[in-house]
């Protein structure tokens, strides 16, 4: 296959460690606290960190594609509400 079309770019990579760096994390996290503590929150149902976490990134999938939508693509400011609302949904669902 010819892959000569993805560019190693410095953002590329820089992405790509990130996400690395963010699953090596939640790894070491997992190890030490695993499934973490079921709690009730304003949802009124018994979430987990992973549903927290999914929660957050399907909110943060709807929250970057209306600002694509509505503002443009600088979306800078879409990833700074995306990471206020993550925490949100940690702190408080």
């Amino acid at each position: 296959m010819d892959f000569s079309w993805m560019a190693w770019t410095t953002p590329t990579t820089l992405f790509f460690v990130v996400i690395f760096c963010l699953i090596a994390a939640m790894a070491v996290w997992e190890y030490f606290s695993p499934g973490g503590n079921p709690r009730v929150g304003i949802l009124r149902f018994e979430t987990t960190r992973g549903d927290r976490l999914f929660v957050s990134l399907l909110g943060s999938a709807f929250i970057n594609l209306a600002w694509l939508g509505l503002v443009g693509p600088n979306l800078w400011w879409g990833l700074a509400l995306s990471v206020v609302y993550a925490i949100g949904v940690f702190r408080y669902v």
